[in-house]
């Protein structure tokens, strides 16, 4: 008992020590060291950039009327409208009734597949994607997609 009062104040005093010293270590970086988010490889830079743009479209969609907005609406929306675009209704059944027990408006959905389909095929020599399209309609379901105007046309014109 007495040895262990005799070591009690250098062992505290050591221990307070460690505890200063642990979280300067840890601060200080070695020259010629880059921060990790420099170290990232281009798939990691590619999945960050996909996560922002699927953030930044769930709070464009955040702002639809009523509970059309809502994440759990807009993301099975969107895949309900892609399954139909794609002939696969028996899928598309299935997540239509989960769509319907989180109480999402069957309105927009109709609303926004109708856009869709007006939009006619996705040419594949473009880089237009289907879900992109599937979004667009999703947040502006009255969008009308430009026509394309051939580049003869335009010389022409000229």
């Amino acid at each position: 008992m007495t040895l262990m009062k005799r070591f009690r104040l250098p062992l505290l005093a050591a221990a307070i020590a460690l505890a200063c010293a642990a979280p300067a270590a840890a601060q200080s970086q070695p020259q010629g060291q880059t921060p990790p988010a420099e170290q990232l490889t281009p798939e990691q830079k590619a999945a960050q950039e996909a996560q922002r743009r699927s953030v930044e479209e769930f709070n464009e969609a955040a702002k639809l009327p009523g509970t059309a907005g809502l994440p759990e609406c807009v993301w099975t929306g969107r895949r309900i409208a892609a399954l139909l675009w794609r002939d696969d209704i028996d899928t598309a059944r299935r997540h239509l009734d989960m769509y319907e027990r989180f109480g999402c408006p069957t309105e927009h959905l109709k609303l926004a597949f109708r856009c869709l389909v007006r939009q006619g095929n996705i040419d594949p020599k473009t880089q237009e994607r289907l879900g992109g399209r599937v979004q667009q309609c999703w947040v502006n379901p009255d969008y009308v997609l430009a026509p394309a105007q051939p580049a003869a046309q335009g010389a022409a014109q000229q």
